[in-house]
């Protein structure tokens, strides 16, 4: 049987209105999860960097970048879930 937290508990619903129920992660499933969102944050970082746009700002330079931004946050999400499936 699968192990569960409650939707209140763990902050893992801060931003998640549908999911009420989680698996606990194992050390290595949290340490993957943690790679793949540092690797989209250094992505998005480069965005700006290339951009000349502010790191902190939600602004890109192009539509280009502004594109590859959501398609980063989209993969990053997707590969998340996949871990905390």
């Amino acid at each position: 049987m699968t192990e569960h937290v409650d939707s209140t508990g763990d902050k893992r619903t801060a931003n998640n209105a549908v999911c009420h129920n989680y698996r606990i992660l194992s050390d290595a499933e949290k340490a993957q999860m943690q790679e793949i969102k540092d690797m989209g944050a250094a992505f998005i970082a480069k965005l700006h960097e290339i951009g000349g746009t502010a790191p902190e700002g939600d602004r890109f330079a192009s539509r280009d970048l502004s594109l590859a931004n959501t398609h980063a946050e989209d993969a990053v999400m997707r590969a998340v879930r996949h871990i905390t499936a």
